[in-house]
């Protein structure tokens, strides 16, 4: 079980827009900007499918997803890496359908990509850059 900092939780909280990284079942990688990213808990993230394509596809082929978080008042740099599940119906579902049309009713809200943390890594440059946090 992952135990997410309380750096790690505030870095996230701070990002607007995460790049979300993907691979084929071939390891041909596709990364994409996701605006609806929410930490649900220390070892659960859940990610708003409203125009996947490309990562859609690589999902259903390769559960295995990297969630780039940083920027300018994150104070830290971490890669965060799981294991995705495609869900498009239930309790979840609906609440993210929710959660997401109550801030953009436009959205389609496709589907519920939830992610459960496998590992942190640090990504800041130096000594450190790389190493495994949890």
């Amino acid at each position: 079980m992952v135990q997410l900092t309380e750096a790690i939780k505030t870095a996230f909280s701070k990002v607007k827009i995460f790049p979300v990284a993907t691979a084929s079942k071939e390891g041909v990688p596709n990364v994409v900007p996701i605006g609806f990213c929410q930490l649900v808990d220390d070892e659960t993230i859940w990610i708003a499918d409203n125009f996947m394509v490309k990562s859609l596809a690589n999902l259903e082929a390769n559960p295995n997803v990297a969630i780039y978080v940083w920027g300018p008042e994150t104070g830290g740099c971490f890669q965060i890496k799981g294991e995705a599940a495609i869900i498009n119906s239930g309790d979840k579902f609906e609440k993210m359908r929710e959660i997401v049309h109550s801030a953009k009713p436009g959205l389609p809200a496709k589907n519920l990509i939830e992610v459960k943390i496998t590992g942190v890594f640090q990504c800041a440059p130096g000594p450190e850059a790389g190493k495994k946090l949890l």
